[in-house]
């Protein structure tokens, strides 16, 4: 009865947080992210403000959630560009071709995601997934611990894996190498969304994709 009871109150949990994330996700679809609001979401949901904090520590955690719903359209499309993949290494540049790409379509979206601050309780992308678990159904297996990672440099590390298992990259260069390719991946997304750039996305695509593929350590071994 007692694990009725919690299952029923987490249901419940997940319905209201459903109600305010599907407010925000359709202000952000006709106004843009900048333009959202705690009353606009209350008034659009159909309850009052106050309720909204029963749920979310403030606005920037649930647009971080609303957020989320876009991302997906980046999980869905990636088993599809790693069918490509003939090597690790491969995968790897096709991971972040995919993520690129998705990315520089929406960037106010992946920054509010992966460099918006969130006060002084940070979410874990874990927590999103918990309360909705079918957003990852599709996505590889060996892949979801990268995806519940809200880090692009350990994101990064946990995509090496397999290119640092089959002697592609050395383990020992791996960290440094991660965290060159997420300040690529920033800087274009930074400058994307203070219009410092005439690149289209596809443009800005190749142009990171080039420069993370040429700052890439590969072992002698596996020269391409």
């Amino acid at each position: 009865m007692k694990k009725q009871t919690e299952k029923n109150r987490e249901t419940q949990t997940v319905r209201m947080m459903s109600y305010f994330i599907d407010a925000t996700t359709e202000i952000i679809k006709k106004e843009g992210i900048d333009k959202v609001t705690i009353r606009k979401i209350a008034d659009l949901a159909g309850y009052n403000s106050a309720t909204i904090y029963n749920y979310f520590e403030d606005l920037s955690h649930l647009i971080f959630f609303a957020s989320m719903r876009f991302v997906k359209k980046y999980t869905d499309a990636l088993p599809h560009y790693l069918e490509k993949a003939r090597t690790p290494l491969e995968r790897y540049f096709l991971i972040w071709e995919c993520f690129c790409k998705y990315s520089f379509e929406s960037p106010q979206i992946y920054y509010a995601v992966f460099s918006a601050n969130l006060g002084t309780h940070p979410i874990n992308l874990t927590k999103y997934y918990e309360y909705f678990p079918t957003d990852l159904v599709t996505f590889p297996d060996d892949l979801k611990p990268m995806l519940l990672e809200s880090s692009l440099s350990k994101r990064t590390l946990i995509a090496f894996n397999q290119c640092i298992s089959e002697g592609y990259i050395q383990e020992t260069y791996a960290e440094k190498t991660a965290e060159i390719h997420y300040l690529i991946w920033n800087g274009m997304l930074t400058m994307l969304i203070n219009n410092r750039t005439t690149y289209t996305v596809d443009e800005a695509t190749e142009v990171t994709v080039n420069h993370i593929r040429n700052t890439t350590a590969i072992t002698d071994t596996h020269m391409i």
